[in-house]
């Protein structure tokens, strides 16, 4: 992500946030026991997703900085998805900006997991019903041949293991009120994923350079968004070279035929059904996706 805006809920907000009064008690009682903090968390998301109602952040529970404890929320959730029925096709690299990683208080970047059913790639419409408060970015996809699970990852590891790059639009989104977030809550959100639209264009890296790459994102016919690849941690595979060592210390690598989403190339913009948004990345080309507010058939 590289900003964020501010939304104001078209309801009043005690119909429109999932309160966090319930889970105050639990709080003080939870304090000692991690295992009831982490558990409360992705009780409190869950909630918010399936009542498609935003909640309150989590980290009153497990404060603003215990990343680990918001990767375990994630891992739990994921857990719940995977036993239902879900699967993985990659992951997706968030914080890669500088300034919101000033912004959050902090100097890394987060990761969260891309499921099938978040790939909106081949749909005439993306229907915005399936999310809570939608922003989109621009990136770069990486798709891999081999994987990354090796010891000693370094750059020329991570090239050489893409197959190819695509043009990308990240769909956020947040289960979290007025996205007021810190580390702990996007994190604990699967660092609010919603949805991915992959471009047509497959270019080898031996084709395509993603630091040169510069990017034009369109709402409506209005540019909205400009940026390069430079802006994704200096180049788009420095984050997954950083997101291939991260997945193997947390003990789930990056596999072959994985999706990456390497990180925005510039500011995200809201979305809102009737608007048309168009990305493109210099020597890689154009990803489009048309939001509507018609239930997926």
């Amino acid at each position: 992500m590289t900003g964020r805006e501010q939304i104001v809920p078209a309801a009043a907000d005690r119909e429109q946030v999932v309160s966090a009064a319930a889970d105050r008690e639990r709080i003080v009682s939870a304090a000692a026991d991690p295992e009831r903090i982490v558990s409360a968390a992705a009780d409190r998301l869950l909630s918010a997703a399936a009542e498609r109602r935003p909640c309150s952040p989590v980290r009153d529970l497990l404060g603003s900085m215990d990343v680990a404890a918001a990767y375990e929320v994630q891992r739990r959730l994921t857990a719940r998805r995977l036993s239902a029925g879900a699967v993985v096709t990659g992951r997706k690299i968030g914080l890669t900006s500088p300034a919101v990683q000033r912004e959050l208080g902090v100097d890394q970047p987060d990761f969260g997991v891309l499921f099938a059913d978040m790939d909106v790639s081949g749909a005439a419409e993306v229907p915005v019903t399936r999310l809570l408060q939608p922003k989109a970015e621009a990136e770069i996809a990486f798709v891999l041949a081999a994987d990354l699970d090796g010891e000693g990852l370094d750059l020329a590891a991570v090239r050489a293991a893409v197959a190819y790059a695509s043009p990308a639009l990240e769909i956020v989104d947040s289960r979290i009120a007025d996205w007021d977030i810190t580390i702990t809550d996007t994190v604990a959100d699967n660092a609010s994923s919603g949805l991915y639209v992959l471009g047509e264009a497959r270019l080898p890296l031996t084709a395509f350079e993603p630091r040169e790459a510069t990017m034009r994102m369109h709402a409506a016919g209005t540019l909205v968004s400009e940026g390069n690849g430079a802006a994704c941690l200096g180049d788009p595979l420095n984050a997954l070279l950083w997101l291939a060592h991260t997945a193997r210390e947390y003990g789930d690598p990056l596999r072959a035929g994985q999706v990456v989403l390497s990180g925005a190339l510039g500011p995200m913009v809201s979305v809102s059904a009737g608007v048309t948004v168009s990305a493109e990345i210099s020597g890689l080309g154009t990803v489009c996706a048309a939001f509507t507010d018609k239930d997926p058939s």
